[in-house]
């Protein structure tokens, strides 16, 4: 198929460009990543998209591609009652609380599947932290899939089982912007988890990443405004937290705890390094702040396994 009619469709300019269906966006994006793609074609869609804006067919048309691209997709899956952990943005103003309790919910005997980018210049990534603390990588979805049975959680890597996407990921220095294949990185869940827990940075994204699990059959999953984009919520406040299960859709909120603001100032990379492995192994005492959030989180885990919502989290009209 001759992608660039398509690409046409979705460049033509703030007043002329057109939406692509699943099937269109599904067909293009199997083309665009492949190795041996025509660069100019893939940078042209990239930025025609970014400017145009996703929606959540296309996204889940995307997502379906990238699936297709992944060796062992749909042959090996998680265990019965895990949870999906997508961590793409890293942190650099406060340590990964949301780590602390995916631990404990690990301990709790809730599978988890983490999976992200080993490194991001200026943060500190989940990798980083969980190799620290004795997790395994998994090179593929077959050795994740055993681990995660013999372990009760894994991290694997973007550019481990889907090479392709994570070439286009990369992309984002070369660009000067982010692309749709953050997204689609972030919604990918490799091991089809029962559950899924996903923060994002922008408001827009919450409810075009609902809709697009709504079409790739997802059973549930928890999507809300992450700290520094990370799927950890905030425990002064929350602004926003949307709630898809099956075809359902709505928006939940929870009790402020009345803490301090997240904080805004960047740390010391090595010293981020060192309070996050001492709050994931327990080593130092929790903050008032890191406790609730790992409080919430716990109980965020414990939903997107079993669907049971927390008796204080409340459904909003």
């Amino acid at each position: 198929m001759d992608i660039s009619s398509l690409i046409n469709r979705v460049a033509r300019g703030k007043h002329g460009s057109e939406h692509l269906t699943r099937e269109e966006a599904c067909e293009l994006f199997t083309q665009l990543l492949s190795p041996s793609c025509d660069d100019l074609q893939l940078g042209a869609f990239l930025i025609a998209e970014r400017m145009k804006g996703e929606t959540s067919a296309e996204l889940a048309g995307f997502i379906e591609a990238s699936r297709r691209d992944m060796e062992g997709f749909g042959t090996f899956k998680a265990l019965s009652g895990a949870v999906d952990l997508p961590c793409y943005a890293g942190k650099r103003r406060a340590p990964h609380s949301y780590l602390g309790a995916a631990v404990k919910a690990k301990d709790e005997g809730i599978p988890l599947v983490i999976h992200g980018v080993a490194s991001i210049q200026g943060r500190v990534t989940a990798w980083q932290l969980l190799k620290m603390v004795g997790v395994r990588r998994a090179a593929s979805l077959q050795e994740a899939a055993a681990i995660l049975a013999g372990e009760g959680i894994v991290y694997t890597d973007i550019a481990d089982i889907c090479p392709n996407l994570s070439r286009i990921y990369q992309l984002r220095t070369r660009l000067g912007v982010r692309s749709f294949a953050n997204s689609v990185a972030r919604l990918l869940n490799p091991l089809q988890c029962d559950g899924q827990i996903n923060g994002f940075f922008h408001t827009p994204y919450a409810d075009y990443m609902a809709q697009a699990n709504v079409q790739l059959e997802q059973p549930r999953s928890l999507i809300f405004m992450g700290a520094e984009g990370e799927p950890e919520l905030y425990a002064d406040r929350q602004k926003l937290i949307v709630r898809q299960q099956g075809e359902e859709i709505l928006r939940l909120a929870f009790p402020a705890a009345g803490l301090p603001v997240y904080p805004r100032q960047p740390m010391d990379l090595e010293m981020l390094l060192h309070q996050g492995r001492a709050l994931i192994t327990g080593d130092t005492p929790e903050s008032a702040r890191e406790e609730a959030v790992i409080g919430r989180m716990l109980q965020a885990f414990r939903w997107a396994s079993s669907g049971v919502l927390p008796c204080d989290w409340e459904v909003l009209a």
